[in-house]
């Protein structure tokens, strides 16, 4: 069993039962828990109006709970779409670094990420003093394709000779890189997602890099020798450069049509 179920608070409402995808909640005198099938996903805890639901492994952790009303949002429509406009990639960053508090503020957003089965097995790793220690591993791994990606030849020659580089090949001038471990790739994507749109409203910015993820695709368990406490069986599936921006953008630009099908 993995509810907690207080009968003195419980009023046999059945919202609880109604809520819950996998049958595991019965209403007699009061709820009860069949035992079938829970995936500790709390949408029992979340409903109660008497709140007589805690799922076992939140117990002291109450102060993670917190009552609002789902009628009234704290943004409306065109406040978010605008938001979506403004935000651009950022490869100019000041020199700044971003400190350990700001970064536990940004992981309040993945906190609150869905994932997969409700299993919450995103990891994050910041680099920022191992960063050109990591990006040395990527090398040796993504090297194989320098000759189909002229990104990662300059790549290269930035490594073995940076003094007449203007930037980093894949860095530019980033000094801090967030990637994000899964074995579900979708919920590592929209947990960096929600991550990314915090930034932008604490006055940061970044953006994603493809080649970084390619050491992954490369050769996944040479990468992960870089990252000896993740379990070997999660993917880097997200690789976000971030900062504080050098340059701000004042206009949104056209994007290609997206193609929507209704069926």
């Amino acid at each position: 069993m993995k509810l907690m179920i207080d009968r003195e608070k419980c009023i046999a409402c059945g919202q609880c039962k109604a809520v819950c995808i996998r049958d595991n909640i019965e209403i007699d005198d009061v709820a009860f828990e069949t035992g079938s099938n829970c995936f500790e996903c709390g949408h029992c805890m979340a409903i109660c109006p008497s709140k007589a639901i805690t799922l076992k492994i939140f117990k002291g952790r109450e102060n993670r709970i917190e009552d609002y009303n789902p009628r009234e949002l704290p943004v409306d429509y065109h406040d978010l779409l605008q938001f979506l406009k403004q935000r651009r990639s950022i490869r100019w960053f000041k020199k700044k670094k971003i400190d350990k508090f700001t970064f536990e503020r940004l992981f309040e957003g993945a906190y609150y990420s869905p994932s997969a089965q409700n299993e919450q097995d995103v990891e994050f790793v910041v680099l920022d003093s191992r960063l050109n220690d990591f990006m040395k591993h990527v090398y040796d791994i993504i090297k194989v394709e320098e000759d189909e990606f002229f990104r990662i030849k300059e790549f290269g020659d930035y490594l073995r000779d940076n003094s007449t580089k203007q930037f980093h090949p894949l860095l530019w001038t980033g000094q801090q890189l967030i990637l994000t471990f899964s074995t579900d790739k979708t919920s590592a994507v929209i947990a960096n997602t929600r991550l990314e749109l915090l930034a932008y409203t604490l006055g940061l910015g970044g953006f994603y890099s493809l080649f970084i993820l390619k050491a992954d695709e490369i050769d996944h368990e040479k990468l992960m020798e870089f990252f000896p406490e993740i379990d070997k069986d999660k993917h880097m599936n997200s690789a976000f450069i971030i900062g504080y921006p050098k340059k701000f953008f004042k206009r949104t630009i056209p994007h290609k049509d997206i193609k929507v099908k209704f069926m």
